[in-house]
């Protein structure tokens, strides 16, 4: 049996438009299960069709991701797609009529997904489940509101949305990254408060869609009070209390190995064994394929020698859980999506 066949768990990023030699070889090995897109591997509607049809040609089962949530994180703005907005203003309609905001986040997720599906992206890294305190930085408005009943109920509401376009979900960042200010891309966030606290408020959302969220990003925060690494390296948040206590079945990302977040578990191999042997079943490097893209051969060199030497298991369970997020429905041509009469309909429902 092939090692793709047993587990595939990196999720790479690429450089350009387009493919190259590096980017197509790296597609091609066994542990590379998913690709990440961001604003620069974006020109129009029809290259991102192209890049996406290229890479599937190559690998048919590779995960085609993006961060694409609405507001001020939305990779492909132009020719076309629509401009959707951040997940505050549905906590905001909410307060004035909340089943008029289970609509709009309804519509919200059909839209993004349908819109994606159409060039051939399978996955977005969203709802954001963080709750809003007001003091972070880096999620601010991607939050739907402060009260995680709130929260669960638009989060679930969006993810409709999503089913009904055929893509899957990730609920992020696991157990709640809103409560502390420092940005993990650029600092080690440290959240002090007990499990209670944490269970009982920014966790809640969690424990309320075991059964509908399909995947889950932990945060790259530590809270000491449960463990010392964190959330995403922590193998007491993955499995004692996601998959144990809270019921989750679905697959786990890592958020960014090359975040500073992750620097507390070493060099990028180094947080890809930890984040694997605590429990993630995919981990991401990416923005790391730039200048020849050294930091990703090195990881993909580095995951395979450390498989070999047994430092990590691959996972068929795994493999599993990534080949599920995979959409199981044929997409909607962008032209057909024009005059199809549901996405006509959730585009007036937009807030």
């Amino acid at each position: 049996m092939t090692t793709a066949s047993l587990h595939a768990p990196l999720v790479l990023d690429i450089a350009g438009l387009e493919l190259n030699a590096d980017d197509r070889r790296r597609l091609l090995h066994p542990l590379t299960g998913g690709l990440i897109l961001f604003g620069r591997n974006w020109a129009s509607r029809g290259q991102l069709i192209e890049l996406c049809a290229e890479i599937k040609s190559l690998r048919p089962d590779v995960l085609i991701c993006v961060d694409h949530e609405g507001g001020r994180v939305q990779r492909f703005k132009t020719d076309g797609f629509t401009h959707l907005p951040p997940m505050r203003a549905l906590g905001e309609l909410w307060m004035q009529d909340a089943l008029t905001a289970t609509d709009a986040a309804t519509a919200c997720g059909y839209v993004l997904a349908a819109e994606l599906r159409a060039c051939g992206v399978d996955l977005s890294f969203t709802p954001v489940l963080d709750l809003d305190y007001g003091e972070s930085s880096v999620i601010g408005d991607r939050s739907f509101h402060r009260d995680p009943r709130v929260a669960t109920m638009l989060a679930k509401s969006l993810m409709h949305g999503l089913l009904l376009a055929g893509m899957a979900n990730c609920g992020k960042h696991f157990p709640g990254h809103g409560f502390v200010k420092a940005d993990s891309h650029t600092e080690v966030p440290v959240d002090k408060r007990s499990l209670k606290a944490i269970l009982a408020d920014d966790a809640k959302p969690y424990e309320w869609l075991s059964t509908s969220l399909t995947s889950v990003m932990p945060a790259h925060v530590i809270y000491p009070k449960v463990d010392a690494a964190p959330a995403g390296f922590s193998s007491r948040w993955l499995q004692d209390i996601l998959r144990i206590e809270l019921g989750f079945t679905g697959a786990i990302f890592s958020d960014d190995l090359s975040m500073e977040g992750a620097s507390v578990a070493g060099n990028h191999t180094q947080a890809a064994i930890a984040a694997l042997n605590a429990g993630c079943d995919l981990v991401l490097l990416c923005n790391q394929s730039l200048n020849g893209g050294k930091p990703v051969d090195d990881l993909l060199d580095g995951l395979d020698r450390a498989l070999a030497k047994g430092k990590w298991e691959a996972n068929p369970q795994s493999e599993a859980r990534r080949l599920d997020l995979l959409p199981q429905t044929a997409p909607l041509t962008w032209d057909e999506l024009m005059v199809h009469a549901p996405y006509m309909q959730a585009l007036t429902r937009l807030p």
